[in-house]
């Protein structure tokens, strides 16, 4: 969307960008952070919120508009009308994907808005990437503890009178035996964080790839596995996609709305991210969903992908 674009590139260098008779967009500046199980330092970046209640046209958006494509300020207007338009009318039934912004969804007549984390609006954080640095091993430092406490009794002792032999080595064994299961309760503790930092870290990797490619469609027929929730059983495995929804009242209105125009629409369940898919058609051979997918793409609507999964 045309629009978006435009919004996006006012949030690199404004801290609001209003949308006369819809809404603004807001950035706050956050502080740098870091994730203690994944090890992972973050750099400062904007965070985005949409405000329902700004709507007053303060001429910022226009006037970008009119600049950036050499227009009239009046037809700038009138795009962005035009615009607002299409967007209230597809929130009534499906969510509103907004490129580099977010997403818009409609839950009780009031606007929810749902960030693009990828993108970073601040300026002065160019550059700067998720950083992860490994942590630090001490296993050096426990054995030194374990070598300095299995010496202690040697050179502490400054006694002149004479200590039986027996009971010499008897403490010595109990210091060892003492230090060997402290020993192991430090390494079984840092062993254990450090799989959960890897095993919290790898999981992370793996919804954010997931989730990328349910929603950024770069190929022209991409093939996506996802892991869901089933509400029906069926023994087809090709499904063209016609959206996800966070609200299900939302995702059935969109599937009433395929089957008048047509459509063997249905609801295949919930994903993982709680976002209930909604099907144009099934299909048992890639051959047939290949071909509904093209026209569903041809004619009505660009944005359908292909997922293929049985249920």
């Amino acid at each position: 969307m045309l629009l978006a674009r435009y919004i996006s590139d006012l949030l690199y260098r404004h801290e609001c960008v209003i949308i006369p008779d819809f809404g603004g967009f807001v950035t706050n500046i956050k502080s740098a952070k870091i994730n203690t199980f994944s090890n992972t330092f973050y750099p400062p970046y904007k965070q985005i919120s949409f405000n329902a209640f700004l709507k007053e046209n303060d001429g910022l958006l226009a006037n970008y508009i009119t600049s950036v494509d050499h227009i009239t300020y009046e037809a700038a207007l009138n795009f962005i009308k035009f615009e607002v338009e299409e967007w209230k009318k597809r929130l009534k039934y499906e969510d509103l994907i907004l490129e580099k912004l977010g997403y818009l969804s409609l839950n009780n007549n009031k606007i929810i808005f749902e960030p693009d984390t990828n993108v970073n609006y601040l300026t002065s954080s160019f550059g700067l990437s998720n950083v992860v640095s490994p942590e630090i091993k001490r296993e050096i430092y426990q054995k030194k503890a374990e070598e300095s406490e299995e010496k202690a009794p040697v050179y502490l002792n400054h006694e002149k009178r004479s200590t039986p032999e027996y009971l010499k080595y008897a403490a010595i064994f109990l210091l060892g035996i003492s230090a060997l299961g402290i020993g192991n309760r430090l390494y079984n503790n840092y062993h254990s964080k450090k799989m959960v930092a890897v095993a919290e870290k790898y999981q992370e990797e793996v919804e954010r790839k997931i989730e990328n490619a349910t929603f950024v469609i770069s190929k022209p027929l991409p093939i996506i596995d996802l892991q869901i929730t089933t509400t029906s059983t069926s023994s087809k495995s090709y499904h063209v996609i016609a959206g996800a929804f966070r609200f299900p009242e939302n995702a059935e209105k969109k599937m009433r709305q395929l089957e008048k125009e047509g459509y063997n629409s249905r609801i295949l369940g919930v994903n993982k991210w709680g976002l209930t898919i909604v099907t144009f058609d099934s299909f048992d051979n890639e051959r047939d969903a290949i071909n509904s997918l093209n026209r569903i793409r041809r004619n009505k609507d660009k944005k359908a992908w292909l997922l293929v999964q049985k249920f």
